[in-house]
C-alpha cells in the first residue's frame, strides 16, 4: 500500500510509460488526486485520477496506468 501522505503540492505525475500526466495541486476527499489547472492539456480544467492508480511516489507520483489510459479515463473537472 502507498502512503499518501507522501504525495505533496506541485509533484509531477508520471505514467507507467513514464509522461508527465500533470501536476499535484491536492488530495482531494479519500481517493483521489487534482491536478494543477496549469498541467491541464487546455491549461483551463482540473483533471481528477484515482489514488488506486498511484503506484508508487519518490519524488514524483508513479502511476500504473499508460499516458494514453490516464488521459482517456481521467476525471474531468470545471472549476
Amino acid at each position: 500500500m502507498v502512503d499518501i501522505s507522501l504525495i505533496k503540492t506541485h509533484m509531477d505525475v508520471i505514467s507507467s510509460d513514464l509522461k508527465s500526466v500533470g501536476k499535484v495541486d491536492q488530495l482531494e476527499g479519500a481517493d483521489r488526486i487534482k491536478l494543477t489547472k496549469q498541467s491541464a492539456p487546455d491549461g483551463q480544467h482540473h483533471h481528477f485520477i484515482p489514488l488506486s492508480w498511484v503506484d508508487r511516489i519518490d519524488q514524483h507520483v508513479h502511476l500504473n496506468k499508460s499516458g494514453a489510459d490516464v488521459t482517456s479515463h481521467w476525471q474531468h473537472g470545471r472549476q
